[in-house]
């Protein structure tokens, strides 16, 4: 079981980087767990946050969807400058 452990053979070092990176992965999680169980408070307001700037950005992009559509509706055609629509083969272009 554990001839895979010893030695120079690539199976060996993959193998031996893998447990190091998923006992590191494990420490880094359980640390991260423990931050967030003592410092709830700190990031449920840092989540809050996140929440409330993706809200008003989300907003402010409706509102200028809606500044463009008035404009565009009340603009006659005049956002359509310098566009031509060809008909015809696809030679002709």
């Amino acid at each position: 079981m554990f001839r895979f452990f010893v030695g120079n053979n690539p199976l060996s070092s993959a193998t031996g980087g893998l447990a190091k990176g998923s006992l590191m992965l494990g420490l880094f999680l359980i640390g991260f767990g423990m931050l967030v169980f003592i410092l709830r408070d700190i990031f449920a307001f840092l989540a809050a946050a996140v929440f409330f700037m993706a809200g008003f950005s989300a907003i402010g992009y409706a509102i200028r969807l809606f500044i463009v559509r008035y404009k565009m509706k009340n603009s006659d055609g005049l956002y359509r400058d310098n566009v031509e629509i060809h008909y015809g083969d696809k030679d002709n272009f």
